[in-house]
């Protein structure tokens, strides 16, 4: 444990998405992935919009291993400024996935729910600094270009 808060997510700039067909033979998990970055889309639109998924989010309150600890899954979008260097807005599902506290109430959940939401928007400006943000639009990039050189088509499974 070298940090306070532990977050891990999975983000897709909403405006590198070129297709909002669901593939007939997608898993149903996928499906329900693309269902709801298409309602992202809808709600936010694509300028300055993030979908992140696959959060998760670790608080540990005591400086033990096996107690003290909370865990939340999350997903949904983040709004960045114009200039697409500091998040401004979340619009987060965050549910408690895993916990190790004797002591934990309702209402803590939810306060630590909603801190959840202020962590990951911190956390997407360190992301935003390190410079994945850049890596991942310039992957998307080529990944559209070799499609589009290539028909639509860039192979099975991709």
């Amino acid at each position: 444990m070298d940090r306070w808060v532990e977050i891990e997510f999975d983000c897709i700039p909403l405006r590198s998405i070129g297709r909002l067909e669901i593939p007939l033979d997608a898993s149903p998990k996928y499906q329900q992935h693309c269902v709801r970055v298409k309602e992202a889309m809808a709600k936010h639109g694509t300028l300055n919009s993030f979908f992140l998924y696959n959060g998760r989010c670790t608080y540990h309150l005591v400086n033990k291993a096996d107690e003290g600890t909370l865990e939340f899954k999350f997903g949904g979008t983040i709004l960045t400024d114009s200039q697409d260097q500091h998040a401004h807005d979340t619009d987060l599902t965050v549910e408690l996935s895993k916990e190790t506290c004797s002591w934990l109430s309702e209402p803590i959940v939810r306060w630590f729910a909603e801190t959840v939401k202020r962590s990951v928007a911190v956390e997407f400006d360190r992301y935003i600094s390190a410079g994945d943000l850049r890596k991942t639009m310039d992957r998307i990039e080529k990944i559209q270009a070799a499609s589009d050189n290539a028909d639509g088509f860039i192979g099975m499974y991709l």
